[in-house]
């Protein structure tokens, strides 16, 4: 886990396992008996296919490994006093060519995105010549206005294995990529729960 501040708040970027990628990979791929919601129509997005996953199937599969990178985390930011973390939603965000995620915030106290697969070249603009500008595809986090040393923007280039974790406030989005493929990745939300 390393932490970062780019801006204000910390952000955390980390490596998810391979066990976890395949879990997700799989559960979304195969015919399952958790049950799966369409969660488009819920979100920011301007992404058509966005899969809710059960309750069961994070607090089984996922939770675990989550709760533990996110303990991680907190306990870089100096955050002692916490006695459960509650993952409140998890959902695949399958992107293709064009599709977009605009700026947005999420809900609870911790927000995160994994990435689980990548189209090769996704994040260069074949539309430039001699240039390889590197938003396509890719996440931006917002916080504040731009100053003298002061940045307000922190721009990632996601690989397959990446997870990032952010304050649910912080705004974000991501780009569209001009190549065929799937980017393929997850989101949460999670809720922290303190000692009296």
């Amino acid at each position: 886990m390393k932490n970062i501040k780019p801006f204000g708040p910390s952000i955390g970027i980390t490596k998810i396992s391979s066990r976890l990628i395949n879990k997700l990979n799989n559960q979304l791929d195969k015919k399952s008996s958790y049950k799966q919601i369409d969660y488009s129509s819920k979100l920011a997005s301007q992404i058509k296919n966005e899969v809710l996953l059960s309750k069961k199937f994070v607090e089984q599969n996922i939770s675990s490994e989550l709760k533990k990178i996110i303990k991680n985390f907190l306990h870089k930011e100096n955050v002692k006093n916490v006695k459960d973390i509650k993952i409140k939603s998890l959902w695949i965000v399958r992107q293709f060519k064009g599709e977009y995620n605009p700026i947005h915030y999420h809900q609870g106290d911790l927000s995160g995105v994994g990435y689980l697969k990548l189209p090769k070249n996704f994040s260069i603009n074949r539309n430039v010549k001699n240039k390889k500008i590197r938003t396509n595809g890719t996440i931006d986090f917002i916080n504040g206005q731009k100053g003298f040393l002061n940045k307000s923007i922190f721009n990632f280039i996601p690989k397959v294995g990446n997870l990032i974790i952010f304050p649910n406030y912080l705004m974000h989005t991501a780009y569209p990529f001009n190549v065929d493929g799937e980017r393929r990745s997850f989101s949460f939300n999670a809720s922290i729960i303190y000692k009296k």
